[in-house]
């Protein structure tokens, strides 16, 4: 028998679920990926779509026309190839960059914030999404930003 702090806890379970568009057996794990970004450089996805939500792997500054690394470009060269190409992995979806929900920004040097963050500031002109941004030891091939994000429609 149910008590009534018993059906309030399912009552939530459900709206849960619902609210999230996680039904139990309506949801999957969807694969995105685009030649218009960088292909993975390892055993990931470029993004995992999961409901109205995509979780876009961390981008770094690789050209994806040539493949080439941009490893001694500036921080601002660095990061606008970064959002170009996490723009991309959205557009494969049909979203766009109003569609970000959240990011995670990985620096070399913290002292590249304000110049980072100009750029950033180009592609996220109204409501920007939640954002952290933490300097790191190293990033991957020893470039000076990565970003992760996570949007949703």
């Amino acid at each position: 028998m149910f008590t009534r702090a018993n059906r309030m806890v399912a009552v939530m379970v459900v709206m849960s679920f619902t609210v999230l568009g996680c039904a139990t057996n309506a949801v999957q794990k969807e694969v995105v990926a685009t030649k218009k970004a960088p292909e993975a450089i390892g055993p990931y996805s470029q993004a995992v779509k999961f409901g109205n939500l995509l979780f876009l792997a961390g981008q770094i500054a690789i050209d994806p026309k040539t493949n080439q690394l941009m490893k001694d470009a500036s921080i601002e060269d660095q990061t606008r190839l970064v959002l170009n190409n996490l723009q991309a992995v959205l557009e494969e979806n049909g979203m766009t960059m109003d569609n970000a929900l959240s990011t995670t920004v990985f620096l070399k040097d913290l002292n590249d914030f304000a110049k980072m963050n100009a750029v950033y500031a180009e592609f996220f002109k109204s409501s920007p999404p939640a954002r952290a941004t933490v300097e790191v030891a190293r990033l991957p091939r020893d470039v000076k930003v990565e970003i992760a994000m996570i949007a949703g429609k």
